[in-house]
Parts: C-alpha cells; sequence; structure tokens
C-alpha cells in the first residue's frame, strides 16, 4: 500500500489510531476506467441513500450496511472501493486485516471497537477491509480457534442491538468469496455482492495511457495493445509498462541514445507476458459449476460465459 494511502497508526502504547484518506487522495467514478454495468447498480443500490437520505427513509431504507467485493487479483477492488466513498461524499478509511488482528489476546477486539467508535464519530464514512477472508474465513477452515472471539466482536459492530452504523458502509474485499464464512453474509452483514472482472477492452486503453502518461512514448495505437491483453488485471498492465520503461532505460544506458518507448517494445512485452488471472479463473470455474446453487456467482458465471464464447469467436476453443 501506498505511504500516502496509509491510515492507520500505532502510539507508544500500543493503541491503535485509525484515520480517514486524505482529501485529496479521494476518487470518484469518473477515476475508474470501465464497469459501467457495476457503476449503475452501486449508484442505486449504495450511493443513492447517501446523496436521498429522506426518500430512501420513506420506504424504511438507510445508507449504509455492508458490501462485498470480489475477483481476481490486482483488478482494482480498493480502487473501486475508494470510489464508492468519493461518489458518496464519505471519509475513506483503509484498513487491513493487520490493523485488526493482534497476537495478544483481547487486543483484536479493542482494535475492532476502536475502528467503529472512531468511524461512528465521523460520519458519512466508508470502512474499506481488504483480505476480509482472513478475518471471516469459515470455520471449518479456521486453524487459530481464539479469532472466533474475534470474529464474533465484528459481527456484534455490524449489526448488534447496539450498534449504530447508519451512513456507514463497511466493504470488504477478497480474492476467495468460497472461503468467507456464512455468518458474514447474512442480512444486515455483508448481503450485497458485487463482482470486479478484469478492465475490458476500452478500460484496458485508459489504464495503458494513465500508466504511459508521463514517461518519454511515441505515437501509440493504444487498441492494437488491447488485443494482445485480454484478461489481463490493471496490475498486469502497469507491470508490462514498468519492465518496457526498464528496458528502454538499459537500452540509453548501454547505447548512449535517447530513445523513447515505442509500439514495438510495447507490443513485444505483451507477448512475453501472460495475464495473472488465469489461475485464479480456471478456480473460480470450478466453483461456478459445482457451489453455485444459491446462485451467490451469477455475474461471475456470466462473465465466463461471455469469456468462452470469446475464445470460440477467436478460434481458441
Amino acid at each position: 500500500m501506498d505511504e500516502r494511502e496509509k491510515n492507520t497508526t500505532t502510539s507508544e502504547r500500543g493503541v491503535k489510531h485509525f484515520e480517514p484518506l486524505a482529501e485529496k487522495y479521494k476518487l470518484t467514478f469518473s477515476d475508474v476506467g470501465g464497469l459501467d454495468e457495476l457503476k449503475k447498480q452501486a449508484n442505486i443500490k449504495i450511493i443513492q441513500p447517501f446523496k436521498n437520505p429522506e426518500l430512501f427513509k420513506r420506504f424504511n431504507k438507510s445508507a449504509g450496511g455492508g458490501l462485498l467485493l470480489y475477483g481476481a487479483p490486482g483488478c482494482g477492488k480498493s480502487y473501486f472501493a475508494r470510489a464508492i466513498a468519493g461518489e458518496c461524499g464519505a471519509a475513506f478509511y483503509n484498513v487491513g486485516i493487520e490493523d485488526i488482528l493482534d497476537m495478544y489476546i483481547g487486543e483484536s477486539e479493542k482494535n475492532i471497537k476502536t475502528l467503529f467508535d472512531t468511524v461512528r464519530a465521523n460520519r458519512p464514512a466508508v470502512i474499506f477491509i481488504d483480505e476480509i477472508d482472513a478475518l471471516g474465513r469459515k470455520r471449518e477452515l479456521l486453524k487459530n480457534s481464539s479469532l472466533t472471539t474475534t470474529i464474533n466482536a465484528f459481527l456484534a459492530q455490524m449489526d448488534g442491538v447496539e450498534s449504530d452504523n447508519e451512513n456507514i458502509l463497511i466493504i470488504g474485499a477478497t480474492n476467495a468469496p468460497w472461503d468467507v464464512d456464512s455468518a458474514f453474509r447474512r442480512t444486515g452483514r455483508f448481503d450485497r455482492t458485487f463482482f470486479i472482472p478484469p478492465p475490458d477492452a476500452a478500460a484496458r486503453a485508459e489504464i495503458f495511457e494513465l500508466n504511459l502518461a508521463k514517461l518519454p512514448i511515441e505515437e501509440l495505437d493504444y487498441k492494437e495493445f488491447c488485443e494482445l491483453s485480454e484478461g489481463f488485471s490493471g496490475a498486469d498492465i502497469k507491470g508490462v509498462v514498468d519492465r518496457v520503461a526498464e528496458q528502454t532505460i538499459e537500452q540509453i544506458l548501454t547505447s548512449g541514445e535517447d530513445i523513447k518507448i515505442s509500439q514495438d517494445h510495447l507490443l513485444e512485452m505483451l507477448k512475453e507476458c501472460k495475464p495473472t488471472t488465469t489461475e485464479w479463473f480456471s478456480m473460480a470455474k470450478n466453483v461456478v459449476e459445482y457451489a453455485n446453487a444459491s446462485g451467490l456467482y451469477d455475474e461471475l458465471e456470466s462473465y465466463l460465459q461471455t469469456l468462452q464464447s470469446k475464445k470460440k469467436k477467436m478460434g481458441f476453443l
């Protein structure tokens, strides 16, 4: 995580202090390429209750609640969460699982209480917890039984009788939603789920452009990059640009000539690189086939079917 995005500090006595992300680092949906359908869903189900509270109160609905984001690593779950907070006009608390869990008995529960007390005093707010599966892991997968008390403390803060979480949205992100215990998915907890897919062609072009914007480049055709980057995550694309930049620097140092990043440089690197999402989707395919009776992964299933159709059209199947 970038240093400027850290908003948790620890005092000399070991007490956690949670602070919102600085205003200048907030995002909105205009900063997020693609994901148009997901933006529409988020706007209606999550953002509008913050913007039009009186309308929603007439129908006994309030802003906040829980949202689970899942998808392959590097596809922008935390980025999307920050954009939701920006659209809601809410403070954004970026919390790592290490900010909650503590090796000493009772400390994890104290951290959870401190987090929620802080956020309730600064609402509207969004709490973002990455790798939520580390906290909400299925009971049969737990190796440390002492986590049960911590889990219960967290769930009590989410929807306990005395919990007042109006205008507080709690977003959990995970690469392995199938490992999250069903207790976390009950009504009033993480009962809304969004699948964050790899960026589509338009979004990939935008990500290439953003990563290359401040580098010395020749005139580039970004559409051509999209054809060779199907399935690439945003992190994969950044990795491609970084490697090309390193190679270009090496060429300049070797030849003594001032060289810019060219179309050919990027195309050659794209041919060498493979998307890191492939392994994740292989695992996800098995989950969709054998563990989607509840319809929880319908969005993922639809995406996989679209992906299959694309491969057939391109002659890969």
